[in-house]
């Protein structure tokens, strides 16, 4: 096994002014979270105005498929094509499909330009984070980190905020036409100030049309299979199984044909040079299980058992939100002054572990500064441990495969959500059936909440080892 990363194939400086560039990226990556919990928010409202009840799941499912299948092929089309024009066309993509959904006339045309909208998703998330990955050494990445960190806070947060203020005052299509002027400044920003260091030419580039067929299919039936287990079927019906177990089919295919493949979607070599990275996908994995648990089910036990407002729902996350900007803020600090890091995710999966095990002792008596406090220790290790997971993964691959690599991490924290809602929602949906409103209802969904962060604790213990056998490569300076 190699000791260190593949030598990169492009290195540049810093760039001057970075953090206004920065920040045209960041802008993309934000609206590409905003947009998902802005639209959950005004779901209610879209059904009572074009109908459709029975397929409104689909209009998210829809969506975070498209996001999923997509990214790698965009992190690949990065990697072959000019990073800067495949980042913009994807901003484009999305903005397109937001005008397209908030024009929609019925249910089924919005699921398909939903759809459309995520193909869009997928190109800025895997964009976002390959070009600060070009544009930014490892060793110099703790300078931003808090930025990063903020800009996820800020699109955990305001979403819900923003969808049910632009919902009740402009109408539910606002919540897909607000993404236009944002989106524009956006483009326009990223026009001026983006430039994206030169690569050694490649030659012709030539798409895997086989791997990003298998993979599209591994991946939908993986995500499908997490979002209809312990709802729409059992867990041990064979619709379940036989979904799985496709997956897993399609899931050797993708790798026989890399193997093969001149220019592989996937490239095996970002998993085989250094055990840096697939540990890396581990932590970034259960931090996906923490993080769509922990923002999906805290605030529905602070409403019905501890009876706070759904108004304030976003609210609710802020004590986890700013521990983690916190923690961010300082583990990147330290990393770009010593070039240590590898207690950071060691501490921080440690965190997640007491964090989510403290959430799992909830009760009907636990009172609200009591979950605040074990909300911030969640919220501290993910701090630790999300942005240098992404950090360590980028740093043990070549510049050349950069776009791959990063949008590998991201798929890899999609599909940790996806399974992490499934299990969730399938305890969730056991503990509480039922029990018919009032005391028994409150009792149940106590007990829900503490099925759910007592897993999360056990699914977190994955992170932690995988954090202790991480290697403390030296971090690149170019």
């Amino acid at each position: 096994m190699a000791s260190s990363p593949a030598a990169p194939a492009e290195t540049a400086e810093v760039p001057k002014h970075i953090r206004w560039v920065l920040l045209g990226i960041l802008l993309a990556l934000l609206l590409s979270m905003l947009d998902g919990l802005i639209v959950g928010t005004a779901m209610p409202t879209v059904v009572a105005a074009i109908g459709g009840l029975e397929n409104m799941a689909w209009v998210v499912t829809g969506y975070t498929l498209a996001t999923a299948c997509s990214t790698p092929v965009w992190g690949k089309l990065g990697d072959l094509f000019p990073r800067k024009t495949v980042f913009l066309t994807s901003i484009l993509l999305f903005l397109a499909a937001s005008v397209l959904c908030g024009a929609a006339p019925s249910i089924n045309w919005l699921i398909a330009f939903r759809v459309l909208q995520g193909l869009g998703s997928g190109g800025m998330g895997a964009g976002a984070f390959a070009l600060i990955g070009v544009l930014l050494p490892p060793r110099e990445r703790g300078r931003y980190q808090g930025l990063v960190a903020a800009v996820m806070a800020a699109g955990q947060l305001g979403g819900p905020l923003v969808g049910g203020f632009v919902t009740a005052h402009l109408g539910w299509r606002w919540a897909f036409y607000v993404n236009v002027p944002v989106g524009l400044v956006c483009v326009t920003w990223c026009w001026v100030t983006l430039r994206v260091p030169a690569r050694e030419p490649r030659g012709r580039a030539v798409l895997d049309w086989r791997g990003i067929a298998f993979l599209t299919g591994a991946v939908s039936a993986f995500v499908m299979a997490a979002t209809w287990a312990g709802s729409t079927y059992a867990w041990g019906s064979w619709q379940i199984a036989g979904l799985t177990a496709l997956a897993l089919a399609l899931l050797a295919a993708f790798v026989a044909t890399e193997r093969r493949a001149p220019e592989p979607l996937m490239p095996l070599r970002i998993y085989q040079g250094h055990r840096n990275f697939p540990l890396a996908a581990v932590l970034l994995t259960v931090s996906g299980v923490s993080m769509f648990g922990a923002t999906l089910y805290l605030p529905l036990y602070q409403q019905i058992v501890q009876s706070a407002s759904a108004a304030d729902s976003g609210l609710l996350l802020l004590p986890m939100m700013l521990a983690t900007l916190v923690t961010a803020n300082i583990a990147g600090k330290v990393m770009t002054a010593t070039g240590r890091y590898k207690v950071f995710p060691v501490v921080g999966s440690a965190l997640l572990v007491l964090g989510m095990g403290l959430l799992s002792t909830m009760d009907t008596g636990t009172s609200p500064w009591a979950t605040s406090a074990y909300m911030a220790v969640v919220g501290a290790g993910t701090g630790c441990t999300l942005q240098m997971a992404n950090t360590i993964a980028q740093n043990a691959v070549g510049l050349r495969d950069m776009g791959a690599a990063s949008a590998a991490t991201q798929l890899f924290r999609s599909l940790g959500g996806s399974l992490g809602v499934a299990v969730f929602a399938s305890l969730f949906a056991g503990a509480v059936a039922g029990s018919a409103e009032g005391g028994a209802h409150v009792a149940a969904v106590a007990h829900a909440t503490h099925l759910i962060f007592l897993t999360g604790a056990l699914i977190a213990l994955a992170a932690l080892v995988a954090a202790v056998f991480l290697e403390e490569v030296p971090l690149r300076g170019r």
